[in-house]
Parts: structure tokens; sequence; C-alpha cells
């Protein structure tokens, strides 16, 4: 498959720098942190990795953008956008094998931490298929925000910007579901639309995965965020070709 071309050039440029070890190193070190240190894990004195997935929207703010930031500024920058678009292999497919290397990357660090699951594995009995749920939940979540950053990035040449602009929207599809938020809207709004805002936010559906349940709904709601930035990604490149 032709995509695949994509996917396998794209997934070796992660690596062909420091900048993928840097990226996996600072994830297992904050993912580490936020949960022996900030999620108290210890003093909870449960074996459980709620303290660890709790924090994954907000590790994902930061971190993702800084993936997501270089799949189409870097080309445009380079000058190579125009040759890319030239060879015989569709728009999508191209934007659809870019996507799936960002994502492959980002699950393999998420992969790398499984020593945690081994840890409260020997620390007591945790319930692990919630921790399965919660790990393919966070892959799901993290596929939503490399679809959003696909998309930043193909407005911008730089990828300072695209990096601002993938948190900037990330955050609003995280905290659609805050009571701060629907606050703003409690009183003069239908409850029909409070519940759609609510239904958007990222946290709304994740929180409901973390809880052991993997439900179509959920699973659907990543997925078409993923398939919606998407197109919206094929339909910025389109336009900067013309």
């Amino acid at each position: 498959m032709k995509m695949n071309i994509i996917l396998k050039r794209e997934l070796s440029s992660y690596f062909a720098t420091p900048v993928a070890y840097v990226f996996i190193l600072i994830f297992l070190m904050l993912s580490g942190v936020f949960t022996f240190y900030i999620g108290n894990f210890y003093e909870r004195m449960q074996a459980d990795l709620i303290p660890f997935f709790s924090f994954h929207p907000w590790l994902y703010l930061f971190l993702i953008p800084a993936i997501s930031m270089r799949i189409w500024s870097e080309e445009r920058n380079s000058g190579t956008l125009e040759l890319l678009l030239t060879l015989p292999i569709s728009k999508e497919q191209i934007v659809l094998g870019k996507f799936m290397a960002a994502w492959i990357f980002s699950g393999l660090a998420l992969l790398l931490t499984f020593p945690l699951w081994i840890s409260v594995n020997y620390l007591g009995d945790p319930d692990n298929g919630v921790i399965l749920a919660s790990y393919i939940g966070s892959w799901l979540m993290a596929g939503g925000f490399l679809a959003i950053g696909s998309c930043m990035s193909a407005l911008t040449r730089s990828q300072v910007v695209a990096f601002v602009l993938c948190g900037f929207v990330s955050l609003l599809f995280v905290m659609a579901g805050f009571p701060m938020v629907l606050d703003v809207f409690r009183g003069w709004v239908p409850l029909i639309i409070l519940d759609m805002i609510t239904s958007l936010s990222f946290l709304t559906h994740f929180n409901s995965i973390t809880k052991g349940v993997l439900s179509l709904k959920d699973f659907l709601y990543f997925l078409s965020i993923i398939v919606a930035w998407l197109y919206a990604t094929s339909i910025v490149i389109e336009s900067k070709k013309s």
C-alpha cells in the first residue's frame, strides 16, 4: 500500500534526530513525577494507575503539539511539500500516512510506561482490565490531539505557531466539559446545548474510559474527531497547493 511508504518515511524521520529520544525521555520522566509525587501514589495506599492517567490530558497539551508541529510545517519550510504532492499517491493517503506515523510514535512512548503497570501489580492487585482500557483511551485521545495538530501544522510554515495553535485548540477541547466553562452558558442556553458542549470534551470521554468502560460512544467520539480534523487537514493542504 502506497500509504505505508509515507508512514515508514515519517516514522524513520522521527528517529533520525535526537528529538524523538528527548521527547520519549521527557514523557517517561514526567509520567513518573506526576504518578508518584504530584499524584500522591504512595499516600493513597491503592495499587492502581489513576494518578498516572489523570494527568495524561495535561501532558498531551504540551507534548503532542511538539510532535505534530513539524508534520506539515517542515515540508513547507524545506520546499518538499510540492514535490510530495506530485507523487503518484493521493493527498488523503499522504495525510493519513503522516498522521499514522505520529500516532504510532506516541503509542510507542505510551507503551514504554509499562514498568508502571508492572509496579502496581507487584505492589497490589489492581484491576488490569481498567488499566488496559485506560491505555487504549489514552492512545485514542493522543490521536485526537495529533489530528488537531496536523491541521494546525498545515496552516502555517512556522513550527512555533503550529505548536501554539495546536495547544490552544486542544485546550478548548479539554476544557469544554469543565464546570467553569459550562457556568458561562448555564442559565441562558438550553440544557441540550450544555450537553453538546460537555460531549465535545476530551476529558468527558477519557474519564469514562478510565473507569473501565470502553463504550462504542467514546470510541466513535475520538474516531470522529480524528477523521474530522484529518479531513480539515486535506482541505488546508489543497488550498495551499492552489
